[in-house]
């Protein structure tokens, strides 16, 4: 029997039931809509998510093209291309927390600092889900660590890709170039169209970069299978073929490239050159057999993956290795400019052959003194004699009769203060001063001082080594200024001839044959006169043009710093000298840049390489020659 408390109230009702009823609702609800959604995913919706599915798995990549390969004229391979394994790492697949670990197993697998690579990531933030290439080259043995720990290595890729090998290095690096990975600055010149990808190749200088739309290809297609993280598990069919790019047959000789930077080498270790230039052309067709630049560099260290301390220790190096000096520098042409002052001279009637002038130690204006480099004169002088004897004061009489603006004109004539129009990049134009030159530069008139200077290829004169001696060649085929060529014929991938490089004109000098002629003879009489000490020596018959360049500051004894220039032909009858016959086929410049010898270093320079190239089977260099001093005084 229940006791019950007269007048109690009964217990209240609890609320657990109520909210239990409550979340049982709650929970059928939410299954009964999953389930409804699950049925409509999976039986409305399952084609549907299944093609998805399907496209997840496929995708169609690019499939990269051959690059052309490049050959010397005879045949020689100069670059090709050899497998090699790449390391990429796609950043978006990279977790933070685990960056700086794989970030350190890298650098230590592959050898580069760890700075490198975040650079590397960091560089492509805005992409963070395209592959970046964080090393060419790698081993065989490290590739295969990298994919075995691919696990503990989020994002990293280990591929396998075609890259550039350059048979000679240094010998050809300043006209082969090299490729490198295309930057965000070049794809953004490239524009939306061009079929570049962020991670590709692209020729950086040289006939890489001119001839980079012929030897690049185009890109076939390909579907492959790949894995969550992107990776290629199989390739599913290729559903577009690419097509190899077109080859390059150059005009250099290999053999004769060879021969040229011997001369120069030889050179430099007496004088201890810094800077140094040879070229060796074809004065016939405006082909270069030979272009030396030093100091050089190996371009395979950029088709290779060049790290951030060897750049850096190329671009800080002083004497500039990437620089090709043949063509993107200008310098003071010195006495070799005075083919202009003579030719124009004869052409615009202020002398003929015969004519004497007296050629004193210096010409006055005012009280300023312009002095003959030799400080006696050479009394009366003609045209044979002036440039024989490089009579300074017998140009500066030519040029103060022809004026500023005659001698840019005649300058212009021999293809000076214009680009040479070379199948290479990055070349310099120089300067040809005239009056409204240096108005729109100085707001000033030219002086008649300057005008002297001008003359003999000082003062505001600068040349490339190649035009200076594309003018001797346009004096020696006649009075035809070509373009130079370094290519000569483009090959399609199974060899045949697809484009052959004809020689192009530029102009034809405005000079008459008998100019042509007469100064042809002063060039011979350049070397005949002994001005070029034993070259006449030689068993060929040399003609040519010394020059000396002064530049910078004047020492203690106030002299200046000099360049030295011999640019020079030999005819094609190597024997008999016949200043009628324009059927030269050999020309040659040398440029010794500082280089401050008691005799002309860049006629020693050609002298060795003439006595190589013909195998002549003497040797009369001059070394005592090349000791450091004053030019002025060994003359």
């Amino acid at each position: 029997m229940t006791d019950m408390t007269l007048g109690s109230k009964p217990p209240p009702r609890t609320r657990l039931g109520f909210r239990f009823a409550v979340f049982s609702l709650v929970v059928v609800l939410v299954v009964g809509l999953l389930t409804t959604r699950l049925f409509y995913l999976q039986v409305i919706q399952g084609g549907y998510y299944a093609g998805l599915s399907e496209e997840n798995q496929h995708a169609t990549i690019p499939l990269p093209a051959v690059r052309g390969l490049i050959y010397d004229r005879a045949g020689r391979q100069l670059a090709i291309n050899i497998p090699s394994y790449v390391v990429k790492i796609r950043p978006a697949d990279l977790p933070f927390t685990e960056r700086d670990q794989v970030v350190a197993r890298l650098a230590t697998l592959l050898q580069i600092p760890g700075s490198d690579i975040v650079q590397a990531i960091d560089r492509y933030a805005n992409q963070s889900f395209e592959l970046v290439r964080l090393a060419s080259d790698v081993p065989s043995d490290v590739a295969r660590i990298i994919i075995e720990e691919s696990d503990s290595l989020p994002g990293v890729q280990v591929t396998v890709e075609e890259r550039r090998e350059y048979a000679y290095g240094p010998l050809v690096s300043h006209v082969l170039g090299y490729t490198g990975a295309v930057s965000p600055e070049e794809l953004a010149s490239l524009g939306e169209d061009s079929d570049y990808l962020d991670d590709d190749q692209i020729g950086k200088t040289g006939v890489e970069a001119t001839f980079e739309d012929v030897l690049r290809g185009t890109y076939g297609e390909q579907e492959v299978e790949q894995d969550a993280l992107g990776r290629v598990l199989r390739t599913v069919q290729i559903t577009q073929q690419p097509q190899s790019g077109n080859s390059l047959e150059l005009t250099l000789d290999v053999e004769i490239q060879r021969e040229a930077e011997e001369a120069l080498l030889w050179a430099t270790d007496i004088v201890d050159l810094q800077r140094g230039v040879v070229i060796v052309m074809n004065p016939q067709t405006g082909e270069i057999l030979a272009m030396v630049s030093l100091p050089t560099y190996d371009d395979n260290l950029f088709a290779q993956g060049i790290s951030n301390d060897e750049y850096q220790a190329l671009i800080e190096d002083p004497n500039r290795p990437l620089v090709n000096f043949g063509i993107s520098e200008q310098y003071p042409p010195g006495s070799t400019y005075k083919l202009v002052t003579g030719s124009g001279a004869l052409e615009d009637g202020l002398i003929t052959d015969t004519t004497l002038l007296e050629t004193a130690g210096y010409l006055e204006i005012g009280t300023y003194k312009y002095y003959d480099w030799n400080r006696k004169g050479f009394g009366p002088l003609d045209i044979y004699g002036g440039f024989s004897h490089s009579s300074d004061t017998f140009f500066y009489q030519l040029a103060g009769s022809l004026g500023i603006d005659r001698l840019g004109y005649w300058a212009n004539q021999w293809g000076f203060g214009a680009k040479t129009g070379i199948d290479l990049p990055a070349e310099a134009r120089g300067i040809v001063p005239t009056d409204e030159w240096k108005m729109n530069l100085f707001n000033q008139p030219i002086y008649p001082g300057e005008v002297y200077q001008a003359g003999i290829g000082q003062g505001y004169d600068t040349a490339t080594p190649l035009q200076v001696l594309n003018a001797y060649n346009a004096l020696a085929n006649g009075g035809s200024l070509l373009k130079p060529q370094v290519v000569r014929r483009v090959l399609g991938p199974d060899g045949t001839v697809v484009q052959d490089i004809q020689p192009e004109l530029i102009h034809h000098v405005d000079v008459d044959p008998e100019t042509l002629r007469i100064m042809r003879d002063a060039a011979r009489e350049v070397v005949v006169s002994r001005h070029t000490f034993n070259l006449v020596d030689l068993p060929i018959a040399v003609a040519g043009k010394t020059g000396t360049a002064e530049f910078g500051l004047r020492d203690s004894k106030g002299r200046l710093p000099y360049h030295t220039w011999f640019a020079a032909f030999v005819p094609k009858n190597t024997q008999v000298w016949d200043g009628t016959k324009t059927d030269s086929e050999l020309s040659i410049l040398a440029f010794a840049y500082d280089s401050n010898t008691k005799g002309n270093a860049a006629v020693e320079i050609v002298k060795y390489f003439l006595q190589d190239h013909y195998d002549l089977g003497v040797d009369l260099t001059r070394p005592d020659l090349l000791a450091k001093g004053n030019f002025y005084g060994g003359h």
